[in-house]
Formats: C-alpha cells, structure tokens, sequence
C-alpha cells in the first residue's frame, strides 16, 4: 500500500518539477503561465480544482447518509455551473487580458476601466481568508484519508500534502499546478472507477446490488423526505435550485476562474469548456454509485465518521497496492485543489496587496510558503468536517463575487461603493443564514447572492455611475 501510494505521489512530484523547465521566471508565468494553457489542459486542471477532496471525503459522506437524492445535489451543482459558463468564461477571460490582469480580484478591480482600489482590497482581503479555509479542508481531507489506510495521525497526512504542494508550487508555480493536476484528474478517475467496478462486482454485479440497496428503506428514494425542506417533487426542485445556485457560485471561486483566464486563445474556451463537463459529470455519476455501495459494503457504521467511508471500504476491497492508488487518488484530489487556493493566496498577497515593485520571485515563493503554513494551520486545529468548510467557504466566495461578475459581464455599470456592499451583503448571508442552521433547507449560497443582488438594485438609483469602458470584443 505505502509502496503504491509514494510511487504516485512521485510522479506528481516529477511532473510539477518537470513544469519549471517552462518557466521564464517572470511574474505573468509564475501566475497565470503566461497566458498559455491549452483548452484540454484548462479543462482538466479545472475540473480537477472543483472536484475536490470533497469529492473523495466529503460527497461520499453525504451519499453514505442521505442515498441517491444526492443525484439532486449533483444535477443542481453542475447544471448552475453550465448555465454560468455560458457567458462569464469567455468575458473574464478577454476582459483578463484587455486588463493585463494577473489575478481573480486586478480583473474585478479593473473590469471596467479605471482602478477600483478598495474594491481590489476587499476582493483580496476576502480572497485569503476564505481560500486560506478552504486549503485547510483540503489538507484535512487528506489527513483523514491516511489515518484511516496507513493508521498515521492525521495531522500527518495534512502535513505532507501541504510540505508537496508547497515544494512543487515554489519552483513550477500556475504552469506547475496546471500539469499536476492534468495527471492528478487522471489518477481520480482511475481510482474511482477501480473502486466502482470492483464494489459491484464483489456484491454480484449490478443487479444484486441494485436489489440490496433497494431494501433499506429510502435509500434509493429520489424525493428522501429528510433531505428536502418539502417532501417529493417539489421538494426536489427547491433543493436543486439552492444547488444550481451553489454551481453557480463557481464563478465566485478565484482558484477556479483564474484556469479560464490563462487559456491560450479565447476562440477555443468551446473546447476547454467541454474537457471540463464531460470529466465533471461522469465523474460526479461514479462517485454517486461509489458512494451508495459504501451502505452495503459496510453497513452500519456506528459512530465512526462518515466521511471515512471510502478509503474504510479500499481497505476491505483491494489488494494493498491498489489501496495505494486510491490513497493517491483521494491526495490527488486534495493536491490538485490546495495548490490552485495556494497559488491563488500568493498571488493576491504579493500582486494586489502589496507594492508590486516588491513583486520578486524569491517574494513570490515566500508567499507561496506563508500561505500554506497558514491553511496548515487552520487544517491542525480546526474541528468541522471536510464537506461543511468547504460548502462554507464556496458559498461565502460565490455570493460575495458571483452577482458582481454576473453583472460585469453583462456590461451593467456598477459603482465601486456598490460593489463592495455587494461583497459585504453576500457574505453577510451567508454567516448569518448558517449561523441560524438554515443550509439544510436551502442552500446558503442562495440568500447570499439574492442579498448581494438585492443591494445592487436599492443602490442602483442613488448612485452616479460612469458607463463602463468597453473590455474587450464580444
């Protein structure tokens, strides 16, 4: 198991050292690779970042507890994402460029025009604080997923994928995340499909298992009273609608949207955008079943956490060294998304918040280590699962930026005064609604962006606002 495990992690280790050759170790590669990622490359590397160790850790969980109305969860998140994608992507990315804007907040800052300093801050500000929580649930994720296979602490496993993705973001930077997580996606989908195959075949094939799981009450219900704030179909539609609102924040996630704006040519983000859904949805599906035959494969799991499921079941299933490959896989996951939020914190930290003329290469890599010392920090600490920091961290970051670059990229005007109270308001609703215990009736990103959305529209008349500079061709 250990020897499969370290022949992976090798390999991602070779890959992001092998990236460094790239480099022209200039400010613009170590951020966005100047600008030169291909579409299958951005696809992958994207989808790789969203799909998360939540995916592994987190999604299994929920699956474990709640059965197949996860399928809801799954269809809202992916098809908020795709509607969003239809017309933020192609705009960020030339209105990036237009800009010369290196990072998520210069873009907002500079979408239309003149330099909104404040709103840079508050951008940025907000940038580190909740990608910095985010990063520890990655690290977290894989901490957990080594106690459970390797019987290491779990502070050990968090330890090592943050001492990795440090070590191979220091010398590759944006281009050294982008092909590590190309060959990290990879290595997710085989792991996961590995684990599918060999859960239904060892339960006697998908027939038998379908029975079996059939029998435990409403576990293959659709319309699962106990997930839904109203039972049946119409519950099912509120609960897909607060997740197509939690897809759409994607476009609120810095780490992500910056795989979009290194794109090498805005004509081919067709491409890019059809690498990154055909990966996301077949293996959102994988993991679904994944998850359902973690219930028959272990049963009545006691107290134990839930979100352990699946390593627990590698372990009783496979042989030791391909228990090393789902070991990898689950890192793989956690890796492909803590060096995105990394970088992503070091490059606001030494682009928007300090004075670029301190923007040095040893300074960006000092930053790079900072960062992750600090989500390091928050993962050893902290005491919420994967699944809740991360769900609160994308919904924090989707209400705050999400309705602003909406209307950005709808060519409405807005006021600096306004954006930042948009940013404000989002997150407010966000803490405020969790903080009531509201996120299992709606999802809270919801209430955010409509708050978010609800301050641009009282402001709008009392504001003077200069039109928008054109960014960009259409």
């Amino acid at each position: 198991m250990l020897a499969g495990f370290i022949l992976f992690l090798a390999l991602f280790l070779l890959v992001g050292f092998l990236s460094s050759r790239r480099s022209d170790g200039s400010a613009g590669d170590y951020y966005l690779a100047g600008r030169s990622v291909s579409p299958m490359l951005v696809g992958l590397s994207a989808v790789a970042t969203n799909n998360s160790g939540y995916m592994f850790i987190g999604i299994m969980g929920f699956t474990y507890v709640s059965g197949l109305s996860v399928i809801w969860l799954g269809f809202g998140l992916i098809l908020g994402d795709y509607l969003t994608s239809l017309f933020v992507h192609r705009r960020l990315r030339e209105v990036s460029q237009t800009r010369d804007a290196l990072t998520f907040s210069g873009a907002l800052a500079t979408w239309q025009g003149a330099e909104m300093r404040w709103l840079r801050l508050v951008a940025s500000l907000m940038t580190l604080i909740f990608l910095g929580a985010y990063a520890a649930a990655q690290l977290s994720a894989g901490g957990k997923a080594l106690e459970v296979l390797l019987d290491w602490p779990v502070e050990w496993g968090a330890v090592i994928a943050a001492l990795m993705v440090a070590s191979y973001c220091m010398i590759g930077g944006f281009r050294a995340s982008i092909w590590t997580d190309a060959v990290q996606s990879t290595v997710m989908y085989v792991a996961m499909v590995l684990l599918m195959v060999v859960a239904l075949v060892s339960f006697g094939g998908i027939g038998a298992s379908y029975q079996a799981l059939a029998e435990i009450p409403d576990y293959l219900n659709w319309f699962a009273a106990g997930d839904l704030l109203v039972p049946g179909a119409f519950g099912a539609l509120l609960f897909v609608v607060g997740w197509m609102f939690a897809g759409a924040c994607v476009i609120g996630q810095p780490h992500i949207m910056i795989r979009f704006m290194a794109l090498e040519d805005r004509e081919r983000m067709g491409t890019a955008r059809a690498w990154y859904y055909g990966f996301y949805a077949s293996f959102f599906a994988i993991a679904i079943i994944v998850g359902l035959m973690t219930r028959l494969h272990l049963g009545d799991i006691g107290s134990m956490d839930p979100e352990l499921v699946l390593p627990v079941m590698a372990v009783d299933l496979l042989p030791a060294f391909l228990v090393g490959l789902i070991l990898a896989g689950i890192f793989a996951a956690t890796m492909s998304t803590a060096d995105s939020l990394l970088l992503t914190c070091a490059a606001t930290l030494t682009h928007d918040l300090l004075p670029s003329n301190l923007e040095r290469p040893a300074l960006l890599r000092g930053a790079t280590v900072a960062m992750t010392a600090f989500a390091l920090a928050i993962a050893l600490s902290g005491s919420q699962s994967v699944f809740s920091l991360v769900i609160l961290a994308w919904s924090v970051l989707g209400a705050s930026f999400g309705p602003l670059l909406i209307l950005l990229a709808l060519k409405r005007s807005v006021a600096e005064p306004q954006a930042i109270a948009m940013i404000i308001a989002g997150c407010a609703a966000v803490l405020i609604w969790r903080h009531y215990g509201l996120q299992g009736a709606v999802f809270e990103g919801l209430p955010g962006m409509a708050a978010a959305f609800a301050v641009y529209l009282v402001s709008a008349p009392f504001l003077t606002k200069k039109e928008a500079a054109p960014a960009g061709a259409d």
